[in-house]
């Protein structure tokens, strides 16, 4: 919509809740529509209009009756805001008669953050004339640029260097709306001559896309916490309805498990909308509130950029809504996967795949948009595929046929189908095709200390660890609360905390990264783990009761690979079939990959092994985005690396606790170019057994 308008109609909305610079942060309901018509042409005004709104659910306090002018009586008898919006657009339509015309407001938050934001919520169609309008700080900054800056703009700062005056005895909304009204009016005099030619825009729908290595402003990017596991980038949209997402600017976060952890990275087309994005902080989407806070550019880079040249070609396709497919047979093609959305797959007798009975998918149920080539394989780095595909569809009409195919056959396999956004095919394709910065062990940073194939140890940060097995100088804490800091055990254990070996107290964490309310503790004798089981045990902290048992590092290690240890800790359980094997180095971030010295010394030179620096952590499984705020940081703060594998030099951040009680642990990396297996051994205290394959 460019060149001069014909008319402006000056809009002013009230909620039952904040007004002025808080409309729409509390997500208070609509309750008052007040408009008027400029003729820009002449610049003369038409009459005051109102229309009331009936919120849903709410009862209107004695403020918001003296500031808007209404009486219970005219909120009770009034429509609810579909059939408001219906009336508004009839009474505008026939004022201004064919005219054209654009809303103009007092800053952003009316159409924004108000209409568009409830409209969304109750599922409500607007008017296209409410996806555009003038806002009128923005105006008055370009016709006086040197007056004031925009976010120090207001009514009254506008109004003294206009010289306009308004009668204060109407109520509020008429009050402000003769202001807007008055300075349009002066804006559109001669003596300013200041015209009314680009106005700002909301976007109509969400868009697709990807990101390579651009740059990202930091003052445009949000992290959304809270998500409905099952949201969507159309979700995440919709609950920013009324603010501009930049293309492919929603990405949902996923775990180290490839799944969704309920967090996303949104970023905003500009730094006013992401800071009106920040208003909407513990609004609700259903029945859950999201929280909203800043994040940085490096953030959303880590989730959605970095994608490679087949996921971009794939993602600049023609359709807008994508699928997930899990369970693919390993054989299956792009064109059976259009069989199978086509609705007309026969099943082969030889290898039980879909064949093509003659029909074509233009004529199915949910055509896939562009064919094939909407369509991605996913596969890992040596070709092989992985069982997963995405599939782009053109609408979301389309989409959601397809989604009612989610678990039936294609061959012999049942196939799973889930909505998806770009930012997880960009996530799930690294996942799966990451390898390894590099494939050798790197030089020695430090080589100060006796050989440790001569001492039969490895060095640690300070000190050696023996390699010692069923040794029972260490206790196991069961049963901590979540919060416990280091402090607190050391409280907890009392005249046995001097009896803690150096770098002896160890966090256990869940597969998710978070404490797991379990402590394991290194004794500086068998007798003092064994007095402090005896003392401990079921005592309370922070009103839980703490078991407290002594073991060995034998069991420790059985444990964190999923056994159980007995109470009488002579025994190891084994695990339940609910716990998930905890060998995988990659659910412990503050732990590093440990491996026997036979093995160490079988491999690596024995200036490698020399190092007194901890080496960086790799593995082939994603790395889990960081929570926010986070308790544990996955990323070191200021890393540059945004969306592989740390860089060699950099370490992830241990649990660090308390500087004199930290895991201290020496890493190597991971021997992938191994050329012969390593019988099963441990080394040290936590590290849980290895056996090392090649592949």
């Amino acid at each position: 919509m460019t060149g001069k308008m014909e008319c402006l109609v000056a809009l002013y909305v009230s909620t039952s809740g904040g007004n002025g610079d808080e409309l729409g942060a509390d997500e208070r309901e609509l309750v008052q529509l007040v408009w008027q018509v400029v003729d820009l042409e002449s610049n003369k005004i038409g009459e005051i209009n109102e229309i009331v709104v009936r919120p849903d659910v709410e009862e209107l306090s004695p403020d918001t009756f003296q500031l808007t002018g209404l009486t219970e009586q005219r909120v009770h008898a009034a429509e609810p805001l579909e059939q408001a919006i219906e009336q508004f657009n009839s009474l505008l339509s026939t004022e201004l008669n064919k005219r054209h015309f654009c809303f103009c407001t007092d800053g952003q938050r009316h159409i924004r953050q108000v209409l568009h934001a409830e409209a969304s919520k109750k599922n409500i169609s607007l008017p296209m004339s409410f996806y555009s309008f003038f806002d009128l700080r923005k105006e008055f900054q370009t016709a006086f640029p040197s007056l004031a800056k925009h976010k120090e703009l207001d009514l009254a700062i506008m109004c003294d260097c206009l010289s306009v005056t308004v009668d204060s005895a109407l109520p509020s909304a008429a009050y402000q709306l003769q202001r807007i009204v008055q300075i349009i009016q002066a804006l559109n005099t001669e003596s300013v001559c200041h015209q009314f030619f680009t106005p700002d825009r909301v976007n109509t729908k969400f868009e697709i896309g990807t990101f390579r290595l651009e740059c990202v402003d930091d003052n445009t990017v949000i992290r959304a916490r809270g998500l409905p596991w099952q949201a969507s980038d159309q979700d995440i949209a919709r609950f920013f309805r009324g603010l501009n997402i930049a293309k492919g600017g929603a990405a949902l976060c996923l775990n180290a498990q490839g799944r969704r952890n309920g967090e996303a990275l949104v970023r905003f087309e500009s730094q006013e909308q992401r800071d009106l994005a920040l208003q909407r902080h513990k609004h609700h989407m259903g029945n859950r509130y999201i929280e909203v806070y800043k994040a940085t550019g490096e953030d959303f880079l880590k989730v959605a950029g970095g994608c490679s040249s087949e996921v971009a070609h794939f993602l600049s396709g023609d359709g807008h809504m994508i699928v997930r497919m899990r369970g693919l047979p390993f054989s299956a093609t792009p064109q059976q996967v259009l069989q199978f959305f086509s609705g007309c797959q026969t099943t082969d007798a030889k290898d039980g795949l879909c064949q093509l009975k003659g029909t074509t998918v233009a004529n199915g149920e949910c055509p896939v948009a562009g064919g094939t080539a909407g369509i991605l394989l996913v596969r890992y780095a040596d070709g092989r595929p992985t069982g997963d595909a995405f599939v782009l569809f053109a609408s979301e009409e389309h989409a959601q046929l397809a989604l009612k195919k989610h678990k039936q056959r294609l061959g012999k396999r049942y196939i799973e189908l889930f909505k998806s956004t770009a930012a997880e095919v960009t996530q799930v394709c690294n996942r799966f095709s990451s390898t390894p910065l590099i494939s050798v062990a790197p030089s020695p940073l430090i080589s100060m200390v006796p050989s440790p194939l001569a001492t039969g140890m490895l060095p640690l940060v300070t000190g050696t660890f023996p390699l010692a097995a069923g040794i029972r100088d260490c206790v196991h804490l069961r049963g901590l609360p979540y919060d416990t800091t280091i402090q607190n055990i050391l409280e907890f254990l009392g005249e046995f905390t001097a009896d803690i070996a150096p770098h002896g107290v160890h966090m256990v964490l869940n597969t998710q990264g978070r404490p797991s309310g379990e402590c394991f503790i290194q004794m500086a004798s068998v007798e003092r783990a064994f007095l402090a089981s005896q003392r401990c045990h079921r005592r309370y902290l922070k009103e839980h009761c703490v078991e407290v048992f002594q073991c060995s590092h034998e069991d420790v290690r059985l444990l964190l690979r999923g056994g159980v240890v007995a109470p009488s800790g002579r025994g190891v359980s084994p695990p339940p079939c609910k716990l998930r094997r905890m060998s995988n180095p990659s659910y412990f971030p503050h732990m590093g990959m440990m491996l026997p010295m036979e093995a160490a010394g079988a491999v690596y030179p024995a200036h490698i092994l020399l190092n007194t620096h901890q080496l960086p952590f790799y593995t082939t499984y994603y790395p889990s985005p960081p929570g926010s705020p986070p308790s544990l940081g996955y990323y070191p703060p200021g890393s540059s690396q945004c969306h592989t594998l740390p860089a060699p030099g950099h370490t992830l951040p241990t649990n660090t606790l308390n500087q004199a009680h930290q895991d201290a642990l020496v890493t190597v990396p991971a021997l992938l170019a191994a050329k012969q297996n390593v019988t099963e051994q441990s080394l040290g205290f936590g590290a849980p057994q290895l056996s090392w394959n090649r592949t």
